[in-house]
């Protein structure tokens, strides 16, 4: 500590930097740390204790250039309760990293600042907490919303995200059995199942078409960068009581949204804001009303609205993500990585310029 001539105590600061293997190290892919904490997000998000800036997006052109050129986005947010963060994740994706660089899609850093004095503490790696915690997020709605007893489930897309959706997912629903992945690229598919079969000590089967992997799926999610409709709505069968949990953008027809009994939404809001899911551009026109969506998922979480009502109930989630998930992981990421004497301190400044 440093006296300046006014009599005031000026402090050193410093930011903790976590690399991606510290955000590992420190439990970012544990899923029994992510979805309580996405469960608690939730219920915040209900009591309305948190900031929550729409996304501000960078990208070369209308959405569509997303899927091509790619986008930039900033998620800053406070959250309250217990967990009392603040901060901002800046995530860019890139679809054409992984065939021209040989680099990821998504790559990610959050920031996170101290909730009282706002002074960055911490610089992370974001791209494995923005992951899981979208997993962790259709755990806690397949907690409310799906069968307890359901025992397919069918992924589309093998990229990272139905990686942790498969996490996410054996973890509250232990009674999952048989597992199906599908993807345009088999190799990717085939892959997928070998590298997350052993991790979770379960086959996983490749199909050979989307339908195969709905088909009779008591939970089933779309992860991927499609710019046309996968999920037709013929699939949809009225009475089977299937969980979908939808977390790319545009991936069904719009008739299947509708054939479904509920409509469960994260935040509509920021949904219609963000303009690319389906259900916003259902909205946008004029094909639904707000009254199409049966409730927000904080709202069942915290008991307002009931989830799942019947065993024949046809239940349907869309998500845009939101930045209080992203820093409320963070912080209790960067916290445990605290606990664990992990990361590398970077002085920020030794005494202040000017106070």
């Amino acid at each position: 500590m440093i006296s300046s001539n006014e009599g005031e105590t000026l402090r050193a600061a410093e930011i903790l930097y976590l690399s991606q293997e510290d955000v590992l190290a420190a439990g970012g892919l544990d899923m029994s740390v992510a979805i309580p904490v996405m469960e608690e997000v939730f219920r915040i998000h209900f009591s309305g204790d948190y900031v929550l800036p729409s996304k501000s997006v960078l990208r070369w052109g209308e959405h569509e250039s997303e899927s091509v050129r790619g986008r930039m986005n900033s998620m800053p947010a406070w959250v309250g309760g217990e967990i009392r963060a603040v901060g901002v994740k800046w995530i860019a994706s890139a679809p054409q990293n992984p065939f021209k660089f040989g680099l990821p899609r998504a790559s990610a850093v959050i920031i996170l600042n101290d909730p009282d004095t706002l002074l960055p503490i911490a610089i992370m790696d974001g791209t494995v907490i923005s992951a899981c915690r979208t997993g962790a997020n259709t755990a806690v709605a397949a907690k409310y919303l799906a069968r307890q007893d359901a025992r397919v489930l069918g992924l589309i897309g093998a990229g990272v995200q139905n990686r942790t959706q498969l996490l996410a997912l054996l973890y509250v629903l232990p009674n999952l059995k048989e597992l199906r992945v599908y993807d345009i690229c088999r190799d990717r598919a085939a892959s997928f199942a070998a590298e997350m079969g052993k991790r979770v000590g379960r086959k996983i089967t490749v199909v050979n078409s989307a339908y195969a992997a709905v088909t009779g799926a008591d939970v089933f999610v779309t992860a991927t960068v499609t710019k046309e409709p996968i999920i037709k709505a013929a699939w949809i069968e009225p009475g089977s009581g299937t969980f979908y949990s939808h977390v790319g953008s545009h991936e069904c027809e719009f008739d299947a949204i509708l054939k479904m009994d509920k409509r469960v939404v994260d935040d509509w809001g920021e949904i219609k804001h963000r303009g690319v899911e389906s259900l916003a551009e259902m909205y946008h026109a004029g094909l639904v009303k707000d009254d199409a969506i049966y409730a927000e998922l904080g709202a069942i979480v915290s008991g307002s609205r009931k989830g799942r009502e019947n065993e024949d109930e046809t239940i349907y989630l869309s998500t845009v993500g939101m930045g209080i998930e992203d820093v409320a992981l963070g912080s209790r990421i960067y916290r445990r990585a605290v606990e664990g004497g992990l990361g590398q301190r970077l002085r920020l400044w030794k005494i202040p310029f000017y106070v």
